[in-house]
């Protein structure tokens, strides 16, 4: 899932300019994980929970989160990956859209931490 959300970021145009722009500027970047990130099919992203989710409890959410290697933060920023938004998301779920952050509903979360 993980994967196919990055193959379909790099397909298009106005993404690939982006890049070329920033590595034009000398923005660079290593390959791989951080120095001292956690091993895990989360490591080096950043959620926010919000809202009620159907079947998990928050904090079983955010424990499966990180033991993924996933962050969990109270708040959304430009360095928020994804937004988890459940019934009655308020405030958060409409920063996530307003700054372009990834929004799932519980089944894409799930669906994430299974890959």
């Amino acid at each position: 899932m993980l994967a196919k959300s990055i193959a379909g970021f790099i397909r298009e145009p106005h993404n690939r300019e982006g890049i070329k722009q920033l590595r034009a500027a000398g923005v660079h970047w290593t390959e791989g994980l951080p120095q001292g990130a956690p091993a895990g099919a989360l490591s080096g992203l950043t959620f926010v929970l919000t809202g009620t989710l159907p079947t998990l409890a928050r904090d079983d959410a955010k424990a499966m989160i990180e033991a993924r290697g996933g962050k969990v933060a109270g708040s959304v920023s430009k360095k928020t990956d994804y937004v988890v938004a459940g019934a009655d998301a308020g405030s958060k779920l409409a920063r996530a859209e307003e700054l372009g952050v990834a929004i799932l509903d519980e089944s894409g979360l799930l669906a994430l931490l299974a890959d």
